[in-house]
């Protein structure tokens, strides 16, 4: 299918193919060489849920929305390569945009998978603290989720764990009612249909390789186009911090942080039948969660994921760990495991802004404050699923600040 450009916007200097919807097809050329450059709005580099869902809330209002996606499909990245997990808040600190955007996110999250017939379960969570925990850890967690807004949190006792999964080894959790799990692909699918139904311009296969910042807009290159925006959203999860130097915005790095997954299988799966998330008690910084156990919307269970970061962001399968190495931190919360119960599973890569495991770093969302038509949405990992459609608009308010 082909979008017309708007009648409004010009074409420098002569008229040159449309845009297609599906396909990257239009070839451009620099304008001195005789050939015509695209208008837009806006241009959103990154299709995983965060651009898609920027693309959603930024679409209308006479306005064209333009997305790039390096990769032939939307969400291949980090979006579809998690726990899928839909958190309820509990980990972050107080005022920070984690905090405040995943508990946004996480009511918007269950509303559209609702109305959209994603494939989801509010099913809860026990984060469990184990025989030889702090369990006073469980008692700070509670209170960092009740400052955030998390407001049906609960302390339980081995009892009450018991009777929700009996094969979790626990003297006490935190219950959190308001977790739940998703299913990634589905909600990726949904979120590209709505904003291509909305008018956006889907460009896949088309990573950014180069542009120029002017005073009214920002030019960008891909391998077959040119285009001019008058601003830019910056949601390319890992490549983020290459494609703001493209632009000359902030200098920031993005450090790869590789997850590493096992799964149950066979009779052991069936055993345990495990119906909600289970996580360990976290890090102190809340920055990794530790190796969990959660159930798909499908029927597995995983397992992970590990943390390890590394310098490649395409490495997802190198020096990978044993199956054996997940056995002892699945047994701590389900001690009846046994080594042949596990298989190894997939991988994802985490977007993190601080090399340093054990620091808080929080979304960067903003303006950029050296180039202002970019709008930075990077260092997105988790909750960043569960604050997708948050995060979508609070960009869509800082692209009509920089549109106004």
């Amino acid at each position: 299918m082909t979008i017309e450009a708007p009648s409004r916007y010009q074409k420098l200097p002569r008229e040159q193919p449309n845009i297609s919807c599906e396909h990257a097809s239009v070839l451009s050329r620099d304008p001195a060489q005789g050939y015509g450059m695209e208008e837009v709005d806006l241009l959103i580099v990154g299709g995983g849920v965060v651009g898609l869902a920027c693309a959603r809330a930024t679409a209308g209002a006479g306005r064209t929305v333009c997305l790039l996606e390096r990769h032939p499909r939307f969400g291949t990245e980090t979006s579809t390569h998690n726990s899928g997990v839909i958190h309820a808040g509990i980990y972050y600190p107080a005022g920070s945009l984690k905090g405040r955007l995943c508990v946004e996110g996480r009511d918007a999250l269950y509303r559209f998978c609702a109305t959209h017939d994603v494939p989801h379960s509010r099913c809860g969570k026990l984060i469990v603290a184990g025989p030889g925990d702090d369990a006073t850890a469980l008692e700070q967690l509670l209170a960092r989720g009740r400052a955030n807004g998390v407001d049906d949190l609960e302390i339980v006792e081995r009892d009450f764990v018991q009777r929700l999964e009996p094969h979790v080894a626990a003297r006490a959790a935190l219950w959190s009612p308001s977790t739940g799990i998703v299913e990634t692909e589905a909600l990726v699918r949904t979120l590209r249909r709505e904003a291509a139904g909305r008018g956006v311009i889907m460009l896949p296969t088309m990573p950014l390789v180069g542009g120029d910042a002017h005073a009214e807009w920002l030019h960008v290159r891909t391998p077959s186009e040119s285009i001019r925006a008058r601003t830019v959203v910056n949601a390319a999860g890992l490549h983020a911090d290459e494609v703001s130097a493209m632009l000359d915005g902030r200098p920031f790095r993005i450090h790869p942080c590789r997850g590493e997954y096992a799964e149950l299988v066979g009779a052991s799966r069936e055993l345990v039948n495990i119906k909600r998330p289970v996580y360990p008690l976290p890090a102190p910084s809340g920055e990794h969660l530790g190796v969990h156990v959660t159930p798909t919307t499908w029927g597995s269970v995983m397992v992970g994921p590990t943390a390890r970061y590394q310098d490649a962001k395409d490495d997802h399968e190198g020096d990978r760990l044993p199956v054996d190495a997940f056995v002892e931190p699945t047994r701590v919360l389900l001690p009846s495991v046994r080594p042949g119960d596990l298989r190894l599973g997939g991988t994802g890569m985490r977007p993190k802004l601080s090399p340093d495991a054990n620091a808080f770093s929080d979304f960067l969302i903003e303006r950029d404050p050296q180039q202002p038509r970019l709008i930075q949405a990077a260092g997105i990992d988790s909750p960043g699923l569960t604050a997708c459609l948050a995060i979508g608009r609070r960009v869509s308010e800082l692209v009509d600040e920089v549109l106004s």
